[in-house]
């Protein structure tokens, strides 16, 4: 017997979505305060988002609520730091940069935050499943993340 996964190959969604820049309901906006960010898509499984990055913006270190996902930059570039965490070890920061084209996937437990380093904007697709309900927010310590807020879909954003 052959188990199928059902499941959608998040990063091919999410290359899909930034292949059909004319289909998206908004032209992407981009917001000298904060990130803009906008809901493209929403299905049983899964969600996707369109998000802009003018120069210096980005995330703090964060979940997904226990949603796995993928991103795929549209355009310009992005820099993604990834945190390992051993027991008795200080976390190990790992930091990758994706530009245009590129994407990556990441599961239920991943903690990252993403900054546009560069000097021109960038626009990104994302694609969680199932649909975030929650994010929690950490600072990075000495010795581990600690917790800052659990925001909640719906309130914070």
């Amino acid at each position: 017997m052959t188990v199928v996964d059902a499941r959608p190959d998040h990063l091919a969604v999410a290359a899909r979505f930034a292949d059909a820049p004319e289909q998206w309901p908004v032209a992407p906006r981009f917001n000298p305060v904060d990130r803009w960010y906008h809901r493209l898509h929403v299905a049983d499984d899964h969600e996707v988002w369109l998000l802009t990055w003018l120069p210096g913006q980005g995330t703090e270190w964060h979940d997904h609520g226990g949603s796995a996902g993928a991103f795929h930059v549209f355009g310009g570039t992005l820099t993604e730091d990834t945190v390992a965490l051993t027991d008795g070890r200080p976390p190990r920061v790992t930091s990758r940069e994706l530009g245009e084209g590129a994407g990556r996937r990441f599961g239920s437990h991943h903690v990252h935050r993403m900054t546009n380093r560069s000097h021109r904007p960038a626009i990104s697709v994302h694609v969680y499943g199932p649909a975030l309900t929650t994010m929690t927010k950490y600072r990075l310590g000495a010795a581990s993340l600690e917790v800052l807020t659990v925001e909640r879909a719906g309130a914070q954003w």
